[in-house]
Parts: structure tokens; C-alpha cells; sequence
């Protein structure tokens, strides 16, 4: 697989998580995975202290809503530079070409 075969969203997004509204920066991809069936989407969350202070580094489920979608997802281990990984299985909170028309070029 290459870079071009992934769809993704880079920028300003909503994470929601215990009840909090957390304004963060994201950088998701995606890609559909024959073998399960099913669009699995994930990223990095930029570092965010707030997201930090809520998650103390482990999992736990979200929301994320960006300006083209919203998700239900799941974040987990934070890399050295406390941004969060963030996963989710189906509908991404981003939009995916779903018929050869949406195709670019």
C-alpha cells in the first residue's frame, strides 16, 4: 500500500471525553481493509494538557468531530511528545470517496 491509498483529514477538530469538549489538532488517515470488512481511521492527536490530565495515559473511548464528520473512536498511548493515538473502525470523522466519481483526477 501506498501514501496514495489512504484518505485522511489534518487540522482542527473536537475531541469529546468524560463529558469534556476539547478543542485539539488532529492528524487522521484511513483505509478500507478487505481482509475484516471494514474502514479502520486513525492518528495523533497533537499534545494537548488538558486531554493529558483527563486520559493520565490510558485508553479510553471518545468522540472526535471534525468540520466534515463525527466518530466514535478510542485514544491510547501517548508517544513521547504527549500526543495521544486515536483509533476508530468504520465511518470516519472525515469524508471517504465512496463511489469511482469521488475519485480525484
Amino acid at each position: 500500500m501506498s501514501e496514495h491509498d489512504e484518505d485522511g483529514y489534518t487540522g482542527s477538530a473536537t475531541l469529546l471525553l468524560e463529558g469534556t469538549e476539547l478543542a485539539v489538532e488532529v492528524e487522521l488517515r484511513g483505509h478500507f481493509q478487505p481482509i475484516d470488512g471494514y474502514y479502520h481511521w486513525y492518528g495523533r492527536i497533537g499534545a494537548n494538557e488538558r486531554l493529558a490530565e483527563l486520559a493520565g495515559g490510558r485508553k479510553k473511548p471518545v468522540e472526535i468531530r471534525t468540520p466534515d464528520g463525527a466518530a466514535r473512536g478510542e485514544i491510547s498511548d501517548p508517544d513521547p511528545w504527549d500526543r495521544y493515538r486515536i483509533t476508530g473502525t468504520s465511518t470516519p470523522p472525515f469524508p471517504i470517496p465512496t463511489t469511482l466519481d469521488d475519485l480525484p483526477g
